[in-house]
């Protein structure tokens, strides 16, 4: 009987301000399905999907972490042995911007040292709302060593390639981690959500 590897783990988390899409970008590169109704993520919330990267089948664990203020000392334990992180903003609201550097701080200080890092600007599906250029972002990403890639998780536009693009940084860098038994830790920890649109 021949005997089939598991895929190896990715650890990828989610980060930004409150409201800015991160749990209807999850819904959409895993469901593929934009979700108006999303609940606003209270604590954290985590996803599986899988990618074929370099060759090789990888198992995606997607960690989609609250934005509220509140909830960031718990958010930041979720990185710490992370493979890779998405930071996300709004480009119809500026301070989900400004609060990159905030968010990009933190990681430096309590991630990975060689963890992949992103920044995705969502929402493009409302451009005459828009509040932060693209070129805005990509200097800002650029300026904190981060990939970027604007696009929308109520169109699609961007998503898979912008998780596809993290995972195989995060591969290139050999940090491909076995998570010690996270699913059933994560389970006891997740607190109950609370009714909000994400998007």
């Amino acid at each position: 009987m021949t005997n089939v590897l598991e895929p190896k783990t990715l650890k990828v988390v989610l980060l930004g301000n409150s409201q800015v899409g991160k749990s209807c970008l999850l819904h959409q590169f895993c469901d593929g399905k934009f979700n108006r109704n999303t609940i606003s993520t209270a604590g954290v919330d985590f996803r599986f999907s899988e990618l074929v990267v370099r060759d090789q089948t990888i198992k995606l664990q997607i960690w989609d972490t609250a934005g509220q203020e509140r909830f960031r000392t718990i958010t930041s334990s979720y990185y710490r042995d992370a493979d890779g992180v998405m930071v996300v903003y709004d480009i119809t609201n500026r301070p989900s911007y400004d609060q990159i550097q905030y968010w990009i701080k933190d990681i430096t200080s309590n991630g990975p040292p060689n963890i992949a890092k992103m920044i995705f600007a969502n929402k493009n599906d409302l451009d005459t709302d828009r509040k932060v250029e693209k070129s805005e972002g990509e200097k800002l990403a650029s300026s904190l060593n981060c990939s970027f890639f604007e696009g929308s998780a109520k169109t699609g536009e961007n998503v898979g390639q912008a998780f596809f693009k993290l995972a195989e940084q995060a591969v290139d860098r050999g940090f491909i981690h076995e998570p010690e038994n996270d699913t059933v830790k994560i389970r006891k920890n997740l607190t109950t959500k609370q009714k909000s649109k994400c998007c």
